[in-house]
């Protein structure tokens, strides 16, 4: 969800967490997955959802404002998402709440009407599901907004509200409206908007609990759990394992938390946490040249340093060994949110450097996450720029080389089990080169990296044999001795011919 820009983010030389002495267990699909992120009001418009006041689609993104998209645009595009290599979609939340991200819930068991309703999600299933395209959904269960009928219930009635105790209140009458006095109930980072529940309330966990259920029973295929930290309760999330696992034994959980997450990946509560420590050693080593350090300051991940081939190569090993390798495979891997500045502005709007992160992302241990858009390389700088509408009339605008890049990837990691499941091992780095192997039961993969302005040889000893470059045709006959000469800011992704 999006934060006050004040938040402090984690730094990048914060202490790794240690491995767990038990083995978690993490759906096994995941590793294979690559996973699409879709803001639904900017994602497509049907045509099926009238009679709203809307903003112009591709008029620049506001706060409050509306563009339409909805569930059934969202369907309507199922088969150029397929024709990307995506084959698992993450939505931000889609449950009934007035705003357009909908991170301020009024009804946990409807779908917003302006997304289609519940119809729309089940179409939506079903389409996603005929394809092989699973579907998470986000859950927002730390806080609800004005407009949810319990908290509604105690502006109506004050002290007299049979709900007063599903939320913190420390006075009355409450302060929902009123500016003028401070707040007297607890609210996400003191937002009035966003009641925080009292989830030490008997009747709020199982009512929060039953919401995950239901949508479960309904055929989604897990959930992203927006700042599930703030619930400070392992009983509770290990309940919430319980219930989901029961209902779906494969169902994906997968926390935002920005920090240190060990306590939450010990195999009792979460499968996987959206990996932000991914994402900033990327913005750091392949934008080196272009960061754009104010956006980055106003933005969810931070000011980032420019980082060179060994200091990269140094954090993304601590990455790789943070937590249990089941859970290393299942992390989500993104390179920006709906929470961040796009990465190609984060950057400054240097597409070879946002390439060059997309091939480390499709190629690095865990499931890749594409930001809706960046496939395209649509552009943004922190919200609600970052929110924009997906230019589906608009191709002209598009960067070809970059979506015809991740298409590559895609098949390339959809073909290699060494890519999806591989070992991950440094081979080279140093100034500006780095390469690293993903071998897995007798199958290897090497990526080698050069972002320097001009070519440079970059070493890739690998086990004897041919080996295609899935980004250029190119065969190369490898060995342990083998030095690549790459052209500047480029990659190479080479997987064995057989």
């Amino acid at each position: 969800m999006s934060r006050p820009p004040a938040i402090l983010r984690p730094a990048m030389s914060e202490p790794v967490s240690a491995v767990p002495l038990s083995a978690p267990v993490t759906p096994e699909w995941v590793a294979d997955a690559v996973f699409y992120q879709i803001f639904p009001d900017r994602f497509a418009r049907s045509g099926r959802v009238t009679g709203l006041h809307l903003q112009p689609w591709g008029s620049a993104p506001t706060i409050h404002g509306y563009m339409g998209g909805d569930l059934w645009g969202v369907a309507e595009r199922l088969g150029d998402l397929a024709g990307l290599g995506v084959n698992a979609l993450y939505f931000c939340p889609v449950f009934q709440s007035a705003s357009n991200h909908r991170y301020h819930t009024h009804d946990y068991f409807q779908v917003d009407p302006m997304l289609g309703g519940n119809a729309a999600l089940r179409h939506l299933l079903d389409e996603a599901h005929a394809r092989g395209i699973r579907v998470v959904l986000d859950g927002v269960f730390n806080h609800a907004s004005r407009g949810f009928f319990q908290f509604n219930d105690l502006l109506e009635h004050g002290e007299a509200s049979a709900y007063r105790d599903w939320f913190h209140v420390t006075g009355w009458p409450l302060s929902a409206y009123d500016e003028d006095r401070p707040a007297n109930y607890a609210a996400w980072w003191g937002i009035r908007a966003l009641p925080k529940f009292n989830t030490d309330h008997p009747e709020v966990r199982e009512f929060l609990l039953s919401v995950a259920e239901y949508w479960m029973h309904f055929g989604i295929d897990g959930w992203r759990l927006d700042v599930p930290n703030e619930i400070d309760d392992d009983a509770f999330w290990q309940e919430f394992r319980r219930r989901v696992k029961a209902i779906n034994p494969d169902a994906y959980i997968v926390g935002e938390i920005w920090g240190d997450a060990g306590r939450w990946l010990a195999g009792d509560q979460f499968d996987a946490v959206m990996n932000y420590h991914f994402t900033r050693p990327c913005l750091g080593f392949f934008g080196a040249r272009t960061l754009d350090h104010p956006m980055n300051e106003r933005s969810g991940t931070g000011r980032v340093e420019p980082l060179d081939a060994a200091a990269f190569a140094v954090r993304v090993e601590e990455v790789t060994r943070m937590y249990h390798p089941a859970v290393v495979r299942a992390q989500l891997n993104l390179l920006d949110s709906h929470d961040t500045a796009r990465f190609l502005t984060a950057v400054g709007g240097d597409a070879s450097a946002q390439r060059l992160a997309l091939v480390f992302q499709f190629s690095y241990v865990g499931a890749p996450c594409l930001y809706y858009g960046d496939e395209i390389g649509l552009p943004g700088g922190v919200d609600p720029d970052c929110r924009r509408a997906f230019p589906w009339d608009e191709p002209q605008t598009w960067d070809h080389d970059t979506l015809t890049l991740v298409r590559e990837l895609t098949a390339a990691r959809h073909r290699s089990a060494a890519l999806r499941r591989g070992d991950f091992t440094v081979l080279h780095a140093q100034g500006e080169q780095v390469s690293f192997a993903r071998k897995h039961d007798g199958e290897a993969a090497y990526v080698a990296f050069n972002c320097a302005l001009d070519a440079a040889p970059v070493p890739v000893p690998a086990t004897s044999g041919r080996y295609r470059d899935m980004l250029t045709g190119a065969v190369h006959d490898l060995n342990e001795s083998s030095v690549l000469t790459l052209p500047a800011r480029t990659a190479a992704l080479l997987l064995c011919e057989g």
